[in-house]
This record gives C-alpha cells, sequence and structure tokens, in this order.
C-alpha cells in the first residue's frame, strides 16, 4: 500500500514549503475559532470542523492507501478520537469566547508538558532533570500568560484553554502504540471520525445556533475543517516523512507567534507585553523538555563500548 513515511524524497523546497504549511494553517485555526464559535457556537464549530475534516481525508483515505484499523486498536482509537479531536476542540472553542486567539496558542504550546508526564507514568519513560526543569520553566511561563490580563472573564475562561492543552496532551501519547502499525495519516483519520460520532450526541443544542449563524461563521468552520484539520495533518505527514525529529518538532514552536501576527492582522487582537514575554518562557520550556536530552546526547555521546577492532562511525540519523 502507499505509505507516505517511506515514499521518495522530495527536494529540500517542497520540504520547506510543506513545513510552513503546517506552520500557518495550525496558527491560523485560533483567530478562526474567535470568528465561527460565537455564531455556531461551541458544540456547533466542532460538529462543523470535525464532518469536514473527517469527510476531506476519508476522500484521499484510497489514493492514500488508508487501511482500516485493527480490532485490537479499537481502544486506543476511540481514546485518541475522544481526547484528542471531541473534547479538545470543544474546550478550545469555549475558551475561545473569551481568551484571545495569541493567548490559547501559546497556552496550548504546552501540551507536550502533559503528555510527557503520561509517558513517563503510563510508558515508563525516564524523566530527567532537563526535562523537569524545562517542564518547570513552561509552567511558570503558562502562569505569567494566564495572569496578563486583568479581566475576569478572560480569567475564568483560562482554566477551559488550559484543560483544552491537557486533552491535548493526553492525545499525543495515546498515538504512540497506533504509530508503530499505522501511518499518521491513518491515525488521524481514525479520531476525526471517532471526534464526529463523539460529538453527534450532542448536536441537538447545536442546530438553533447553527442555523442563524452567518456566512461568515460557516466560512470559518469549514476552512478549519479543510485547511488546519485535514491538510494540516497531511502536509504534518509528509513534513515528519522527510527531516529527523527535532527539525520537524520546532517547527511547531513557530506556531504561537504566527498565531499572534495573523490574529492582529485579521482580527485586530493586539498581545500585552506580559503575554509576549510569557510565551517565550513557554516555548523556551517546552524546547528544553523536548530537544533538551538530544542535544545533550550529541554533545556528550556515550561511551562506545571497548573493542580491539577499529571501526568507523557510521551516522544513521534521517536525513532531509
Amino acid at each position: 500500500m502507499p505509505n507516505y513515511r517511506s515514499s521518495p524524497r522530495s527536494s529540500p523546497a517542497a520540504t520547506a514549503v510543506a513545513g510552513a504549511v503546517v506552520v500557518i494553517s495550525w496558527a491560523s485555526a485560533f483567530p478562526a475559532i474567535r470568528v465561527a464559535a460565537p455564531e455556531l457556537g461551541v458544540v456547533g464549530l466542532s460538529l462543523v470542523r470535525l464532518v469536514v475534516a473527517a469527510v476531506a481525508l476519508l476522500s484521499i483515505a484510497p489514493i492514500m492507501g488508508v487501511r482500516l484499523p485493527a480490532r485490537r486498536d479499537l481502544p486506543l482509537v476511540i481514546a485518541c478520537g475522544f481526547f484528542g479531536m471531541a473534547s479538545y476542540q470543544i474546550l478550545l472553542n469555549w475558551g475561545e469566547l473569551d481568551v484571545p486567539a495569541g493567548t490559547a496558542s501559546i497556552i496550548v504550546a504546552s501540551a507536550p508538558l502533559v503528555s510527557i508526564a503520561i509517558a513517563a507514568g503510563a510508558f515508563g519513560e525516564r524523566l530527567t532533570v532537563v526535562k523537569v526543569g524545562g517542564s518547570a520553566v513552561a509552567v511558570a511561563g503558562v502562569v505569567l500568560v494566564s495572569t496578563a490580563r486583568s479581566d475576569i472573564s478572560v480569567s475564568s475562561a483560562i482554566w477551559i484553554v488550559i484543560a483544552a492543552a491537557v486533552v491535548q496532551g493526553i492525545y499525543h501519547p495515546l498515538t504512540k502504540p497506533l504509530l508503530r502499525r499505522h501511518t499518521g495519516l491513518e491515525v488521524a483519520t481514525y479520531g476525526m471520525v471517532v471526534g464526529v460520532v463523539a460529538t453527534l450526541p450532542f448536536a441537538g443544542f447545536a442546530w438553533a445556533d447553527m442555523a442563524d449563524a452567518s456566512g461568515g461563521s460557516w466560512w470559518a468552520a469549514v476552512y478549519l475543517g479543510v485547511v488546519p484539520s485535514a491538510l494540516g495533518f497531511v502536509m504534518w505527514g509528509y513534513t515528519v516523512s522527510r527531516v529527523p525529529v527535532a527539525t520537524s518538532t520546532s517547527l511547531l514552536y513557530l506556531v504561537p507567534a504566527v498565531a499572534i501576527l495573523i490574529a492582529y492582522l485579521w482580527l485586530g487582537e493586539a498581545p500585552v507585553l506580559a503575554e509576549l514575554f510569557g510565551g517565550v518562557v513557554v516555548i523556551a520550556g517546552v524546547a528544553t523538555v523536548t530537544l533538551g536530552d538530544r542535544i545533550h546526547s550529541r554533545i556528550h555521546p556515550p561511551h562506545p563500548p571497548h573493542s580491539d577492532t577499529n571501526t568507523a562511525a557510521v551516522d544513521v540519523s534521517p536525513r532531509s
């Protein structure tokens, strides 16, 4: 079957374009939510976005060779769809009714901290001093961002966005076992379909808002389904298949900065200085957590076992 993770190498320019599409599309989701959520409602926007994304991904599934999930993987597939798609989108839509798009993007950027904590507890991954220290720095940044504005409604809604970051952080380690047997596109498609099924029971609460919503809100919702959700996941899979993990991960640190710029140009939302400083602290902490150990191991590589035979070092790191 076709597998974009093992597809032929493309030019560096094509890979760079795909990475840029990922950053811009995912960053644009935060201001688009601010446009669509007030009129379509929290559930209505989630439902429209998930349905559009699921239809888009299912339409390319035959071309990309997407397989049905194995029966043994269904519990994980359901959990991924519930946390990473349905719960995350409902919470983020709810929180962004009051929280500015740039602020929400900075808080969601801290989701890897939750992923690392779960990976340590559930999968036995080692917690190092670098990870603990970076986590502490990132949490301090989240506190700065969360308290940057004095508006009471924003302060209370911040907790909903933090909850969205938590469920997004739960989603990533849940995908780890699935990604050993399935492509990233397959896991994303499964998640979108489960997200639709999980959201449908609440559709009755959304019909009135959806019927009264303006065309602009509907276009923003369709955009969210096609571009950040469907196209974003396809381009992300294309990118991570062609560059080292450290490079692809570092792209995600650009998302809050681009989200703040798009929100300013599209919505006129200007961040306050404390938010910008807190955002830098969050990204610095998350970058330390995700890249610190890898950088340390390259600077101080483990000593190879003693051997009487001289061998040449072989670089087996992935190439772009």
